[in-house]
């Protein structure tokens, strides 16, 4: 099934070449926010009058359960938790009320695996990555993210002070994470990490002793070790590496029409102060947490 928000590819290089090859095929800019990624004519960013998967509505992917603090009680249609908030922030931006928001569940690792999409973004801490440019488009980024290291308190991984104190520990991350590359290309671990499907999974491993330590973003961090396993602590967060940094990004279809209009909103929410905000209202503080080196 074709999706209505991709374009059709009338021009091709080879009849270019016919008509003048002192003209060649020309690079096109698919950065986010590009020409090519805003799609096509003037009216692609008319306010509720997206080239979107089904007229009228904005159809946003996410996976189930959807974690707090990005959402609250696995509803991420409440608009509470971050990423339900910044979605509904977004759709307004674009000209979409809430009752024009229908959800989808979609498994985290399909969010930026090849191939069509049937959503018009996906919002579930996926990291913009050059890896994941080459099957995705990506808005800008909506939050800097810091990855963290969990362990239960008085273990021998809570005492950890360094990476290379980790790197003789069992780790264990969710499957197709940032989380899961810290491990393999900055802690560098003498054993293999154990990897699992759902987030979920590698708690019930941190509980179960399976691991000594987990890796996940910083803000579900904080929210594992308050509400899910009491007895663990965030042992250090990972610092940011300048124009590195990492960033979470709407994940949209390569091909995407509105991938540009998608980012000038988030760019609008970033200068006008409401991602500031709403980070502010529903992800924790990271001061505290030393950095690990």
């Amino acid at each position: 099934m074709r999706l209505a928000n991709r374009p059709l590819r009338l021009a091709t290089c080879a009849t270019v070449a016919l008509l003048a090859a002192a003209v060649g095929c020309a690079p096109q800019d698919e950065s986010p926010g590009g020409p090519r990624a805003a799609g096509q004519g003037k009216q692609s960013c008319d306010r509720g009058k997206l080239a979107t998967v089904a007229d009228g509505k904005l159809t946003v992917g996410t996976d189930k359960p959807a974690y707090a603090p990005w959402f609250q009680d696995d509803d991420p249609a409440s608009g509470t938790g971050f990423e339900s908030a910044v979605t509904y922030a977004v759709a307004r931006q674009l000209g979409y009320g809430k009752d024009a928001v229908r959800w989808q569940t979609v498994p985290f690792a399909n969010a930026f695996a090849p191939g069509q999409k049937k959503f018009d973004f996906d919002v579930n801490q996926v990291s913009i990555s050059p890896a994941r440019k080459r099957a995705v488009a990506f808005s800008s980024g909506y939050y800097d993210v810091r990855q963290a290291v969990t362990a239960l308190k008085g273990s021998r991984a809570a005492h950890a002070k360094s990476i290379a104190a980790l790197r003789h520990l069992k780790l264990g991350a969710q499957v197709g994470s940032t989380s899961l590359d810290v491990i393999n290309d900055t802690i560098r671990p003498d054993q293999p990490p154990a990897v699992f499907q759902k987030n979920d999974l590698t708690k019930s491993a941190l509980k179960n002793g399976q691991v000594d330590a987990i890796l996940t973003d910083l803000p579900t961090a904080f929210y594992i070790t308050s509400a899910e396993v009491k007895d663990a602590e965030v042992v250090g967060q990972f610092a940011a590496t300048g124009a590195d940094e990492e960033q979470f990004g709407l994940v949209l279809d390569k091909e995407s029409r509105i991938t540009g209009c998608v980012t000038a909103a988030v760019d609008a929410l970033r200068k006008n102060g409401t991602l500031a905000a709403l980070e502010k209202k529903w992800l924790s503080d990271a001061v505290s947490v030393p950095v690990l080196k």
